[in-house]
């Protein structure tokens, strides 16, 4: 039997960090719920807590788990059980991301406290801007956020072109109507209707 002491900081938020867990009662079911369902797949939690939006995990890792099975069993299960026992008004959903970060031994106690301190501690700091200082600390590169970016760009422009579009034909048509044909081409579209 291998000897293994692995610690990783998982970290991870609610679908578009909607503040589902708005309530410490709801919080306290989840994280008790996620460390019974954990220890039921051999997964051992020695710590977490979190808020409204996210949660912390200090996971043991053992030898045959991995980061993304850990986390998928941890993520789908719960959010089949808040959902199942109809917990909240809507659906619930995790975010696919999630932070992973190995913990030494020296530092356990201290990942340990802030995870415990998670309520104060977000009296004075925000889920975003938390999340801004784990990518920065760690160093981890913002794909999804430049993904996410690229996407709210692309939909906003192709709103803006559908309503120059729109407005475009509403020209044409009232200038139809008049008998006096808009002219394309001397405003620069190349051709004439």
């Amino acid at each position: 039997m291998p000897f293994i002491k692995v610690y990783i900081h998982f970290v991870w938020s609610t679908k578009n960090r909607v503040p589902y867990l708005n309530t410490p009662e709801l919080r306290k079911g989840m994280w008790k719920h996620i460390r019974e369902n954990a220890r039921e797949k051999g997964i051992h939690i020695d710590f977490i807590n979190g808020f409204e939006e996210h949660c912390h995990c200090l996971v043991s890792l053992g030898d045959d788990q991995t980061m993304r099975k850990t986390m998928q069993l941890i993520k789908g299960e719960s959010s089949y059980w808040i959902n199942k026992e109809h917990l909240l008004n809507e659906k619930f959903e995790w975010q696919d991301e999630y932070f992973a970060v190995s913990v030494s031994e020296s530092l356990v106690d201290k990942v340990r406290e802030y995870i415990k301190n998670q309520e104060n501690h977000h009296v004075r700091k925000t889920w975003d801007e938390e999340y801004k200082d784990l990518i920065d600390k760690y160093g981890f590169e913002r794909f999804k956020d430049l993904q996410i970016f690229i996407k709210d760009f692309c939909y906003i422009f192709c709103c803006i072109m559908r309503r120059i579009i729109l407005s475009f034909t509403a020209i044409l048509c009232v200038d139809k109507n008049e008998n006096s044909l808009f002219d394309m081409k001397n405003a620069g579209f190349g051709f004439v209707h």
